[in-house]
């Protein structure tokens, strides 16, 4: 069984920056991507960034252009999220993903939450 474990997460004031990762424990499997999806109270889970596994190109929500930065360290096994110049807007919580050749698969989340 594969599980996504996140780790970071926490309180910042507005105009600060946050690091969150996210590793995967259990049974190895074969991914195409990894990535992080936001959602904050009373919305839809929304795509903030992706990787990809084979060649490490990225993809960004406009909201975070800019802002975050998504890396990988492969040998580890783990996702970074590095999020920075961060706004009321981005108080969410984090879900981590990692896309698999036969599903995809989600962390539990964790909490980002920005002070004004």
């Amino acid at each position: 069984q594969v599980q996504l474990v996140e780790s970071g997460g926490g309180l910042v004031q507005a105009g600060g920056s946050l690091n969150i990762s996210c590793a995967p424990s259990g049974q190895p499997f074969r991914r195409d991507a990894m990535g992080w999806y936001r959602q904050a109270p009373d919305k839809e889970r929304e795509f903030v960034a992706r990787i990809s596994w084979s060649d490490g190109r990225t993809f960004y929500a406009d909201s975070v252009k800019g802002r975050f930065t998504i890396s990988a360290d492969n040998a580890k096994d783990t996702v970074f999220l590095h999020m920075t110049n961060l706004k009321p807007e981005d108080t969410a919580v984090y879900y981590c993903q990692a896309q698999g050749r036969l599903r995809d698969y989600w962390g539990q989340g964790t909490q980002v939450t920005v002070s004004s």
